[in-house]
């Protein structure tokens, strides 16, 4: 008969074995997106973030006179005669600083956030791997990025059909296409911008494998986006653009022509990727050689 010692060590070995297999990986990707989006920070964010349109579309419909060509944000002038342009307006105004803010303390948060708490310890003692637990970190902040866009553009199309007309979208190569492809083109919108994000999420990931201090992982990517960002404006600097993250952020407008002009989604998209593939392996090389003491 077995030892009382003997059975709970088969009973460990057993529950070790269930939780090495793939569905664990799924179960542990549930529970991290679960608890993202539970808290209410998180919740707080996308709320601010579906503010932004809210804001832009009563501004302008309060306004004594609409607003002209050229004047504010691009597109701000189009709202008046269309409710659609509602959300490519905030999407404008957010992608320099409120979404990459909202991502920076997403993804700063992934590792440092359980570190101080101190549950990353605990994390690590089920055979998931480091590995894994590194994947679903950053598949969690992935899936803030498309809610945090998704926020934005689904606010804004619903203040915008209800304070504006809606009708005919005229694209910026002069023609016009119907609602129903109209709403193609923001959902193409939303994922261009939502990839646009995926390379900070990385550099997040990264900075969150150095620290125990979520605030200053949270911090440090949110200033790198930032540092991006004005170095992309300096002209001195026109070879070093390509290369930046932040470059193609706003080049979503070629996706608001007729044909549509791919390059620039290419261009992002690879850029991008090339940003999760490097700081991803730098994560990974930080993590799995990390001393969890938290």
């Amino acid at each position: 008969m077995p030892s009382e010692t003997g059975a709970t060590s088969g009973d460990a070995a057993v529950s070790a074995a269930r939780l090495a297999r793939p569905s664990a990986g799924w179960a542990l990707l549930t529970s991290e997106l679960s608890v993202l989006f539970r808290r209410r920070r998180t919740i707080a964010m996308l709320l601010a973030l579906a503010a932004i349109p809210v804001l832009i579309a009563v501004a302008v419909k309060l306004s004594s006179s609409p607003p002209g060509p050229g004047e504010g944000p691009p597109f701000l002038d189009r709202i008046t005669q269309n409710g659609l342009f509602v959300g490519v307006t905030a999407l404008v105004v957010s992608i320099p600083l409120f979404l990459p803010l909202t991502i920076g303390v997403a993804a700063g948060d992934t590792i440092a956030g359980e570190a101080g708490l101190g549950t990353l310890r605990y994390l690590l003692l089920a055979p998931a791997g480091r590995v894994r637990l590194l994947l679903v970190k950053y598949a969690g902040a992935a899936a803030f990025c498309l809610a945090a866009t998704s926020s934005v553009v689904v606010a804004g199309a619903a203040i915008g059909v209800a304070l504006f007309p809606v009708g005919p979208v005229p694209l910026l190569s002069g023609d016009t296409i119907t609602v129903g492809e109209s709403v193609v083109r923001s959902l193409l919108v939303a994922g261009y911008v939502t990839i646009s994000m995926l390379g900070l999420s990385a550099v997040g990931l990264f900075i969150s494998t150095l620290t125990e201090v979520p605030v200053g992982a949270m911090a440090a990517t949110i200033v790198l986006s930032v540092v991006s960002q004005v170095l992309d404006s300096l002209n001195q600097l026109a070879w070093l653009h390509p290369w930046l993250f932040s470059h193609y952020w706003l080049d979503f407008t070629d996706l608001l022509r007729e044909p549509i002009l791919w390059t620039s989604f290419a261009d992002n998209a690879l850029l991008q990727a090339g940003y999760i593939a490097f700081f991803g392996a730098l994560a990974y090389g930080r993590f799995v050689t990390k001393d969890v003491l938290s």
